[in-house]
């Protein structure tokens, strides 16, 4: 399968290019940049740490994706949208790693995924995936009565907040309750918050340091507390994933996938 890598020269685009080298079944047919990157005309391979592959960095995506079987995207939400586009016209897979997507993101992806295959998810990893499966049994299991907060801290330049994958881990105990987790969710408290709402899924973000990622929902109930976690140590476990799901969408019917359908994690 012939893949691209968006965000080429980034710690995950970096990642991202490693993956498809170390993947069987997997190459690396284009790497992206943006305009005016200074890494633009380099080799791939060597600007990741991988060795030479014999595939410069450019900025120019249309040839590229006319030439692919898929794309890898970790960059921002307005890149991700316009390789959207791009993406569909060319029925290609795109896996989305990219997270702080407003409404509108979201609805042009939506667009997209009816003529091409796109895989979307805030975590790529086999570790969050289940444990967004453990917290929507748990979630369903306990009930309102059990309050649920998600605690997650990432690296210092980390630009959105909460971050994806405590998004995604809301979104799984939203959907345990059979409640909307727009409705349901608190991002933020501060001053005299008054007392807890009963049902409500909260967030607290922490930032600092070169953190890959933790994440932790706690469950509290009266007299007891549940902690389920994942702590990521090195981003290739992302990455891995995420050559994992273009393997898995190549030759699909289009659709918006997520990382449970590729992992097979859907109930029943």
């Amino acid at each position: 399968m012939r893949l691209i890598v968006a965000g080429a020269s980034g710690r995950m685009g970096r990642a991202l290019i490693r993956a498809v080298a170390e993947t069987e079944g997997a190459e690396l047919a284009g790497a992206l940049e943006r305009p005016g990157s200074e890494h633009l005309g380099r080799d791939a391979g060597e600007l990741a740490g991988a060795g030479p592959l014999g595939v410069a960095v450019t900025d120019d995506a249309l040839p590229l994706v006319a030439a692919a079987d898929g794309l890898l995207d970790f960059t921002a939400p307005d890149a991700t949208v316009a390789l959207a586009e791009l993406a569909a016209q060319a029925r290609i897979v795109h896996v989305i790693g990219t997270t702080g997507f407003a409404s509108a993101h979201v609805a042009a992806i939506e667009a997209a995924a009816r003529h091409a295959v796109v895989i979307r998810s805030g975590n790529m990893s086999l570790g969050v995936n289940l444990l967004a499966a453990l917290v929507r049994q748990a979630a369903k299991a306990l009930g309102p009565d059990w309050d649920i907060e998600i605690l997650e801290m990432h690296h210092r330049a980390k630009v959105d907040a909460p971050s994806g994958t405590a998004l995604l881990l809301g979104q799984a105990a939203a959907e345990g309750r059979d409640v909307s987790l727009a409705e349901q969710s608190v991002r933020v408290r501060d001053g005299h918050t008054g007392p807890r709402a009963e049902g409500a899924i909260g967030f607290a973000t922490l930032r600092g340091g070169s953190v890959v990622g933790d994440h932790t929902v706690i469950l509290a109930g009266a007299g007891e507390r549940v902690e389920l976690s994942h702590r990521a140590e090195d981003r290739m476990i992302f990455a891995r994933g995420a050559v994992k799901a273009a393997l898995w969408g190549f030759r699909r019917k289009p659709g918006h996938y997520g990382m449970a359908d590729v992992l097979g994690l859907h109930e029943g």
